[in-house]
């Protein structure tokens, strides 16, 4: 979870821990979030679009031209509302993007969704 809220990575850790066996990094910013990136596995990116630094569509475009783990989804949460935000976060290759405020139901179908889980 790579987001500047300490109290928007909490909600969205609550809710990956509530889909049962999720075991969650938090990142601060996206240089935080890449450089964790590329020193463990994860099976999933949750990221915020405005962050000091690094920005989550940087981080996106970091991870999708790396060698390893290009495939991971990633999930944008994002107050960025409009259309072009969204084209531009899945055309650098966002797997979703959720406009926040988030509702928890969205979140979870969409990990779900993109992890194949039940």
């Amino acid at each position: 979870m790579v987001d500047d809220s300490q109290a928007m990575r909490r909600r969205l850790v609550a809710v990956l821990e509530r889909l049962g066996a999720a075991v969650c990094d938090e990142a601060e910013d996206g240089a935080a979030g890449l450089k964790r990136f590329s020193e463990a596995e994860y099976d999933l990116v949750l990221t915020d679009v405005n962050m000091p630094l690094l920005d989550g569509l940087k981080l996106i475009h970091h991870i999708r031209a790396g060698e390893r783990r290009r495939d991971v989804p990633i999930v944008v949460v994002t107050t960025e509302a409009a259309e072009v935000d969204r084209a531009r976060a899945m055309g650098l290759g966002a797997s979703a993007y959720l406009v926040k405020p988030i509702q928890a139901a969205r979140v979870s179908s969409a990990v779900r969704e993109l992890l194949g889980l039940p």
